[in-house]
């Protein structure tokens, strides 16, 4: 029995050796979210995950939402949290919660985690350095201090990873004049990814990926070339909550990243077994 233990052992590290020469000095951009950042048990394995792959040389950028967080918070304060569109509408009072809670509260968290696991990590917001220059996106109904990234400066990024810093990277945001603006994380995730030339751009969520059918995860759709995207809208395949999350995939395979990929946080591990085994998991956009 131990010899088959060790014989399966030693086959998933053999197996996982192309993919780290693969990534080796590469970047990988994760987005962080969903019930793997509010589950303990999960958010424990996504920082071992991270600090492994840092070990063995991948550049890991770790970008971050929270909005269970921020609506906890809001209650705390007696402010309603209101959605349009499924964006949260964000008020002069709120946008002061969204940054206090996410560059002070989570992010730290986040950084503190990484330290446990023996990770070296630096926390960041999308104000620090003027990384993410936004404006007030423009939208009917009107979403308060919403705002879309104009430019992406990727020095404070690249300096942390220079010096062998894990950066953690809250997805708050300035215009020139210093008004702070709430992004959503996804959409900062694919731009960070698509400045930097990522290898890889990963969207953690709370579904398996992308579905033929929506009600049978064993319908599964490994990989979609983003040409086929708005054929697969038309079909009805991708709808609803999904669309804003495969634009964003779209966006950055677009603009560069060689391809993204859906997965799902709920399984321990996902992202070691997305980027170090021959079946991945979810669906990738390439």
């Amino acid at each position: 029995m131990n010899e088959i233990s060790n014989s399966m052992r030693s086959k998933v590290l053999i197996d996982a050796l192309p993919y780290i020469q693969k990534y080796n000095n590469k970047i990988v951009v994760v987005k962080y979210g969903g019930n793997a950042m509010t589950n303990d048990e999960l958010k424990q394995a996504v920082m071992s995950d991270i600090v492994l792959l840092s070990l063995v040389g991948i550049k890991v950028v770790l970008v971050h939402g929270g909005g269970p967080e921020i609506n906890e918070m809001l209650s705390k304060l007696g402010i309603e949290s209101k959605f349009i569109n499924g964006l949260r509408y964000t008020d002069e009072a709120t946008v002061d919660v969204v940054k206090m809670v996410l560059s002070g509260r989570v992010n730290k968290e986040l950084v503190s985690l990484l330290a446990q696991h023996k990770g070296n990590a630096l926390g960041l917001c999308g104000i620090d350095g003027q990384m993410l220059i936004a404006e007030k996106m423009k939208s009917e109904p009107d979403l308060g201090f919403v705002g879309e990234i104009v430019k992406v400066n990727t020095k404070p990024i690249t300096d942390a990873l220079d010096n062998g810093y894990i950066p953690v990277i809250a997805t708050v945001a300035c215009d020139e004049d210093g008004q702070t603006y709430n992004i959503n994380a996804d959409t900062a995730a694919a731009r960070i990814a698509a400045e930097l030339k990522a290898e890889n751009l990963i969207l953690m969520t709370d579904i398996v990926g992308l579905l033929k059918d929506k009600n049978d995860p064993s319908t599964l759709i490994p990989t979609v070339q983003v040409s086929e995207v708005p054929f697969l809208k038309r079909q009805g395949i991708i709808s609803g909550g999904m669309i804003p999350k495969i634009d964003c995939c779209v966006e950055a395979v677009r603009r560069g990243v060689s391809r993204t990929s859906i997965i799902d946080g709920r399984i321990p591990h996902s992202i070691l077994i997305e980027l170090l085994s021959n079946e991945g998991i979810g669906t990738q956009f390439i």
